[in-house]
């Protein structure tokens, strides 16, 4: 179960400071993480009942999506926040990609100072050596139990019990959730921008440009579904997209990417319309800057889209 962020005043030197507090069970409280989470300055505190072990952490992918350029996501311990070495260091990753950044008020990590930055380098080498241990372990585990006459695999599901089946249909269910829930952040700010303006598959194309996961439309569509339901996202995306003229939808294509893409230049726009084997509004096959520009300031003036700026060529 999770709780709403309590508000707060404070902001960090060039962004909010934002805290993510989070306890085991329901019997637990978060009293004591959100006051030390309070005195450190957090503009806004995210509290979570859920599992450490558990990747279905609703209110951090919250925090995810709305964390800002400049913002620092706080934590008083890293027990808090992660479920491994390597869980943390996705996480800050994807922090840092994001122009965002992480402190631990217990541990010695603050990514914004190079100190912090050097106990992340020495927590990278303790996960690659966490990983390949975990990768031994495995491996010795299966070849003792070939070397016993074992069969790999689930007995059941080899003899298509259906308490079996209907139980690991469970737990591919749960890990599903799961990761839908834990890259939410990579995915949705995309699909709340072209959804239900844009069709599935446009979406899909622009997230499969982008890098990542490869996505289907109808496991994209899932993941949306998914995320409404556990309501992380509105119901208004996976409303129908009305039909639109070959530009307008090219508009919004182009506006998908743009937004997606904040650095990415008018020419590397268009390679990747030319990629995706999307042709001009003439029917061309190559797309010249002043084309896609062209169909930014459309969006721009519908609303559809941010002023480009000093977008380069």
């Amino acid at each position: 179960m999770a709780r709403r962020p309590l508000p707060g005043p404070h902001f960090g030197p060039t962004g909010r400071l934002l805290g993510y507090a989070r306890v085991s069970t329901e019997d637990q409280a978060t009293d004591a993480q959100t006051d030390e989470l309070r005195a450190a300055g957090c503009a806004a505190i995210y509290q979570e009942h859920g599992s450490g072990a558990s990747r279905a952490r609703p209110e951090l992918a919250r925090l995810m999506c709305e964390i800002r350029p400049g913002d620092v996501l706080v934590v008083v311990r890293l027990d808090r926040l992660a479920r491994s070495v390597s869980h943390l260091l996705e996480v800050i990753e994807r922090l840092e990609d994001g122009g965002a950044h992480f402190r631990s008020l217990r541990d010695p990590i603050d990514t914004s100072t190079p100190q912090g930055m050097f106990s992340l380098q020495v927590l990278g080498a303790v996960a690659q050596l966490e990983r390949a241990l975990i990768s031994e372990r495995t491996k010795a585990g299966i070849k003792a139990a070939q070397a016993r006459g074992k069969l790999s695999g689930n007995p059941g599901l080899r003899a298509r019990d259906p308490a079996a089946i209907a139980k690991a249909a469970q737990a591919r269910n749960r890990v599903f959730t799961g990761d839908v829930i834990a890259s939410m952040d990579r995915w949705l700010p995309t699909v709340r921008r072209m959804r239900p303006q844009s069709p599935w598959e446009d979406v899909v194309q622009v997230l499969n440009q982008a890098g990542g996961a490869r996505w289907t439309t109808e496991r994209l569509r899932r993941a949306v579904q998914r995320a409404v339901r556990e309501r992380l996202a509105d119901t208004t995306l996976l409303e129908r997209a009305p039909r639109r003229p070959p530009e307008d939808r090219l508009m919004m294509m182009v506006a998908g990417i743009a937004m997606a893409n904040p650095e990415m230049s008018l020419r590397a726009i268009g390679a990747q319309l030319e990629a995706m084997r999307e042709r001009t509004p003439r029917g061309g096959r190559q797309w010249a800057a002043s084309s896609v520009k062209n169909l930014l300031d459309q969006a721009e003036k519908l609303g559809l889209a941010p002023s480009i700026g000093n977008r380069a060529e």
